[in-house]
């Protein structure tokens, strides 16, 4: 399963989180993972749309020496992030969020790579693997 979902307004990011929960549904993730994993799709969304003016949100269910798992990939072509390092500190923000999206979207996945450059957009790769077989 591989679906991919715009980001261009404030109602796709309500569809996205609903796209998601679908998803972890059909990879057999239990409650408590379905919600790490849908609000983490969520910051990432959010990110993309009000930092990079929108874009996209790729879901697709994996599979990896016998796990199962939910790959997110959320893709924009706004500013992009001068310093991802920073931009994980928790508190850090360049809008009038809390500044705890990024950090704590990557404390909810078990990978998560981010790549971005300055006026070129950003892409955040992330994967939640099933522990329950």
């Amino acid at each position: 399963m591989r679906a991919v979902h715009a980001i261009r307004a404030e109602e796709d990011l309500l569809a996205a989180r609903h796209a998601v929960r679908e998803a972890t549904l059909r990879a057999g993730f239990g409650l408590v993972d379905q919600t790490r994993i849908v609000t983490a799709a969520s910051e990432l969304a959010r990110n993309a749309y009000v930092h990079g003016g929108g874009g996209t949100l790729t879901l697709e269910i994996v599979q990896q020496s016998g796990r199962r798992g939910l790959k997110l990939v959320v893709s924009d072509q706004g500013p992009g992030i001068a310093d991802i390092e920073q931009a994980f500190t928790d508190g850090f923000t360049t809008g009038a969020g809390l500044g705890h999206g990024l950090g704590g979207a990557r404390r909810l996945m078990d990978e998560f790579h981010v790549w971005s450059s300055p006026g070129r957009g950003t892409t955040v790769t992330a994967v939640r693997w099933n522990g329950r077989g």
